[in-house]
């Protein structure tokens, strides 16, 4: 009896030490997609301010999320000041975060909203065609899509989150 008690307890043990340490893996955010199996991304071009095409390919070797907003969003609105100070975290060596406007805005639009918000880590870029929206499936605004350094979307989110949660981050580190 004793024997079975002792087994039972080291099961127990073994089965809460396990789920505390999945616990801290994984962000628990209710709109935190990750992929079970990571998806190639191809093709991805999209503009910036200076009107160029430009590839994701240029980001090789990095992190990378992509955001998807608009500037009449707003839970866009809300989380952008949160993606400009995760850009700056000294914590990350790669990290490159492209926010993607697809609100078919003129460009000083997103100058205002960027300048309205202090955003002065980002980037603006547009999809004028709204053709990167469409391509990846999009649901709704903001949309994050979280690509590893082998160019592939491992994770999603739908919605806003605050990129400053510290739980956030350190899973997030482990991609960079």
């Amino acid at each position: 009896m004793k024997f079975l008690t002792f087994k039972f307890f080291l099961i127990l043990l073994y089965l809460l030490s396990s789920s505390v340490s999945y616990a801290i893996q994984e962000p628990n955010l209710k709109n935190l997609f990750i992929h079970k199996s990571q998806k190639k991304l191809e093709n991805i071009n999209f503009k910036n301010m200076r009107e160029e095409t430009v590839s994701l390919n240029n980001f090789k070797n990095s992190l990378i999320l992509i955001n998807f907003w608009a500037t009449w969003c707003a839970p866009c609105r809300e989380e952008m000041p949160s993606l400009n100070a995760l850009q700056k975290n000294k914590k990350f060596k790669s990290l490159k975060i492209i926010p993607i406007n697809v609100g078919r805005e003129d460009l000083e639009k997103s100058k205002k909203f960027f300048k309205e918000l202090k955003i002065d880590n980002l980037e603006i870029y547009y999809d004028e065609d709204i053709h990167l929206a469409k391509k990846f499936l999009l649901r709704g605004l903001p949309t994050t899509i979280f690509i590893n350094k082998n160019g592939e979307e491992f994770a999603r989110v739908i919605g806003s989150i605050n990129f400053e949660d510290e739980q956030m981050i350190e899973w997030l580190q482990k991609f960079d």
